[in-house]
């Protein structure tokens, strides 16, 4: 079974329709969703209506810390008051069907669910915090230990790496593995790459491919309305 992972969307439709047709070359037959599908972009209720005609399930789809605050109207752990602005600006323009829809997402930010056999964790950022501290490679990781795969973003910067753990399974040499999964920002990417990205895997064979879509930023970066800091549009050219 091959699933698309995605986070960090935040109100790209743009990104996110590039991303999309990445994917259907992929075959893939699941979709996980991190967090954060709103906000700093322009395009929340359009995300969320491209969201609902996916054609296959989504079989972990969460809040993340944006969500969070928004439905709270709580912005007091963004980090700057252009932060705070834009999430304001955000919940002024959310229509009732994207209102319903961030409602009925997993509200801890995490999720715990089967998948090819195999025990998943999503989460938007990490069990320290399920929602504001982001999942890095130097963490020690043993709460993780119980899982076969950790999902997570929050971070906007992709991730691949296996820990592994000494359990009692003589067969398996005393040992077990988690692979940690961070599929990038579909519509933030922070890891200086202004592309579009998100992941593929293909539970069957552990093989990830880290999808890079080249998008249309300028007509992106159109749909800003001058009412939130224009940092957040020109940042898209540059992935930062």
């Amino acid at each position: 079974m091959k699933i698309l992972i995605m986070a960090d969307i935040h109100g790209n439709l743009e990104a996110l329709e590039r991303i999309l047709e990445e994917a259907d070359s992929c075959h893939v037959q699941g979709c996980v969703l991190l967090g954060d599908l709103i906000d700093y972009g322009m395009h929340s209720n359009e995300v969320v209506k491209r969201l609902l005609k996916l054609q296959y399930p989504v079989l972990c789809n969460l809040r993340g810390n944006h969500e969070e605050a928004v439905l709270r109207e709580d912005y007091a752990r963004f980090s700057s008051e252009r932060g705070r602005e834009s999430a304001r600006h955000t919940r002024e323009r959310l229509d009732q069907n994207t209102w319903q829809y961030i409602k009925d997402l997993e509200e801890s930010g995490k999720q715990e669910f089967r998948c090819g056999g195999k025990y998943c964790l999503g989460i938007h950022g990490s069990l320290e915090d399920c929602l504001w501290k982001s999942i890095v490679p130097e963490q020690e990781l043993d709460l993780y230990s119980s899982y076969d795969y950790v999902f997570s973003g929050h971070s906007h910067r992709p991730h691949f790496f296996e820990r592994f753990y000494s359990v009692q399974d003589t067969r398996r040499r005393n040992q077990k593995k988690t692979i940690f999964i961070n599929p990038g920002s579909v519509g933030q990417p922070r890891n200086l790459n202004p592309m579009a990205q998100a992941a593929v895997l293909d539970m069957d064979t552990e093989n990830v491919v880290f999808l890079r879509a080249a998008y249309d930023i300028a007509k992106e970066q159109q749909a800003f309305d001058g009412q939130v800091d224009s940092f957040y549009s020109e940042r898209l050219e540059y992935g930062v």
